[in-house]
């Protein structure tokens, strides 16, 4: 199974930075009994990997090479690819950067890796050959795409950062079969279409007859995109149980064991 990571935004929102915004510290893990910062994106993988995920493809732009120095080509049990979105286009083509590693008949889950969400195992309710979306309440849902449901949790539409919402719940990551996010490319080809935001593309598949389901498994969900987000995502995570030691380590952490290690060996 497939996760997509859509990584080439500018993160202009948290400016100025020196790294990219997926590689902000935002809690810790323990690597031999010593507390070390993990990077906000991890939790995203973390919770893929826990939903089966052994894929994944980060979307990055020209330039966010300090992606590809921190992950590298495999983390825990899964490999990791890397694609180009040439210019900021939207989410949309962003994930259409992945589309041709993608078959029909796999399912792929998507999530954005500046975000803190819970519980971390929220994605397993989730089927593989139905569109489904991971739902949570928030207070402010003009800031994200609400999604409205009837009482049998079919998705008759999606609010797209609208005031007038008439849902609290948002979408915080998806699930798809590889075939329909084709379905989705195509019907975003069509002239007049490109859509930005994939809560007006949904709309249009969904008025064509596509089905999609909302799954109200979230607890809580955070933006760490903005400096109010990245604080309150601190203080989430300082309430939660205190880090643990993981066996989904990125790259540039075994890559650093690995100079300690031999800095000891000479010294010895």
């Amino acid at each position: 199974m497939w996760g997509i990571i859509p990584a080439a935004g500018l993160g202009s929102r948290i400016q100025p930075l020196a790294f990219s915004k997926e590689l902000l510290p935002v809690g810790s893990r323990l690597e031999g009994g010593v507390e070390r910062p993990r990077a906000v994106s991890e939790h995203l993988i973390e919770r893929m990997l826990a939903a089966g995920v052994d894929k994944i493809c980060f979307v990055i732009a020209p330039g966010k090479s300090d992606i590809i120095n921190y992950y590298g080509s495999r983390i825990g049990g899964a490999s990791i690819a890397y694609v180009v979105q040439q210019e900021p286009s939207g989410l949309c083509d962003a994930l259409f950067c992945a589309l041709p590693l993608i078959r029909p008949e796999e399912p792929v889950v998507v999530g954005l890796p500046d975000t803190i969400w819970f519980p971390e195992a929220a994605l397993a309710p989730l089927p593989d050959d139905v569109f489904s979306f991971l739902l949570f309440p928030v207070e402010r849902p003009e800031f994200f795409d609400a999604v409205v449901t009837d009482a049998a949790g079919r998705v008759e539409t999606i609010e797209v950062k609208r005031r007038d919402a008439r849902s609290h719940w948002i979408w915080g990551a998806f699930k798809l079969p590889g075939s329909v996010l084709h379905e989705l490319h195509s019907l975003w080809q069509e002239p007049g279409r490109g859509d930005e935001y994939m809560g007006t593309l949904v709309n249009a598949w969904l008025a064509r007859g596509g089905a999609a389901r909302g799954v109200r498994a979230g607890e809580v969900y955070v933006d760490v995109g903005t400096l109010n987000g990245y604080r309150e995502a601190v203080s989430l995570l300082a309430q939660r149980p205190g880090p643990r030691e993981s066996g989904a380590v990125p790259f540039r952490v075994l890559q650093q064991r690995a100079t300690e290690a031999a800095r000891i060996h000479a010294v010895r």
